[in-house]
Parts: C-alpha cells; structure tokens; sequence
C-alpha cells in the first residue's frame, strides 16, 4: 500500500511496541511534530528522533530524559483518562488535529484494545488514524467510500451492536448488518480501488491491511 504521508501532520507515539515498518517509520522521519506519550520518549529517542512534546502523568518517564527535555514536558495528573487521550486532548487544544497515532498496539492487549477503542471518541475532534506495523485503523462517523486497492483485507467493528451497515465493492456483501460481536466483520476484501459502507448511526472502525 503506498499511503500519502502529509509532512505537517502530528505524530502521537503511544507506549506500545515502538513501530518498525517503513510506514509508521515513514510518518516519524517526516512528521511536522512528534508528541510522545511519557513512556514512549525513551524509544523515540534511542531510535534518533527527537520529540517536540513529552504528554502524560509521567509516571513512565525517565528522570535523565525528564532533565534534558524539562522546557517540553506537559504533565496531566487527571486519572480518569490515560495518557494516549491526555496526548490527543493536548494536540486538539493547540489546534494539531491531523494526527497519526503510532505505538498503540502491543505489550498488552488490555491496553491495545482501549486504544483502539479510542478512536471512536477522538474522531468527533480530530481526523484521526492509527498506523500500525501491519496496516491502519480509522474511526468513521457516517457513510463513507473509503479509498483502498484489489484484494486489500478489510474488517469492520460496530461500536453500537445495533447499528445496520451495509457495504459495495466488498467480497463479502454486508446488507443491513448487524455487527454484533467482534469478529463478525472481519476477513473481508476490497474489489476495487475503493469500497462504500452505508450506515445511519456510528461510529464504526475499520481495519485496512497493508499491501505485502
């Protein structure tokens, strides 16, 4: 998949496997910014990147790092919220709302699938994906026609178990669909250089496999 890499968008590098594909590794080399999350800047920083904000309870952060980059740290002690959100509450308030999350998957699931989740909150103030070593997840608030190529490996998860999606230019025709558990929608593919999915109450996430 050759995906358009914007160079003023924001990079938000969570605490999770630091990425390694020339994708996300393509957002970091030519972000416009790089907002990490506390526990993440220790990675960012071996791997030769700089970050221009630092974002968190910085419960995770390194005291050498915490010195040295002391003029760009934010701290956010609130508790009901972790520190991905903190990051992309942080972007929105300075008007950063093109923003690639990088990192979010990984170490755990329990943290994996929250973050994931997440995006389905963050859409509703910014335009948002996150990119991970195999492909993107994007939140979509309405009917859509996404862009994709032959044969990409799509799968659709509904937030709300009753909302009715129906898709063109799949392999696997969704007809009013009910997603109601996780795995319902997966393993689908693209027929074309784009796909539609109709649905009349989001938000939905969808899964996008890079090309191989």
């Amino acid at each position: 998949m050759h995906e358009s890499i914007d160079k003023h968008t924001t990079v938000i590098l969570a605490d999770g496997d630091f990425p390694v594909h020339e994708i996300p590794m393509g957002y970091l080399k030519t972000a416009g910014r790089i907002i990490c999350c506390d526990g993440s800047a220790e990675n960012l920083i071996k791997a030769g990147f700089i970050p221009d904000a630092i974002v968190g309870d910085m419960d995770s952060l390194n005291q050498s790092i915490a010195g040295r980059f002391h003029d760009r740290i934010f701290p956010d002690t609130e508790q009901d919220t972790n520190d991905l959100t903190k990051a992309v509450a942080w972007c929105s308030e300075r008007g950063y709302r093109d923003l690639v999350i990088l990192g979010a998957t990984g170490k755990r699931e329990d943290h994996t699938i929250g973050n994931i989740s997440l995006l389905a909150d963050y859409i509703k103030d910014t335009n948002v994906k996150m990119v991970t070593d195999t492909g993107i997840i994007t939140a979509l608030s309405e009917s859509s026609v996404v862009p994709s190529f032959p044969g990409q490996q799509i799968s659709i998860f509904s937030i709300d178990p009753e909302t009715e999606i129906t898709s063109h230019m799949l392999r696997y025709p969704l007809e009013r669909k009910k997603i109601r558990n996780w795995w319902v929608a997966t393993l689908n593919e693209s027929l074309g250089d784009s796909f539609s999915l109709e649905f009349k109450e989001g938000p939905i996430l969808i899964y996008l496999k890079f090309k191989v």
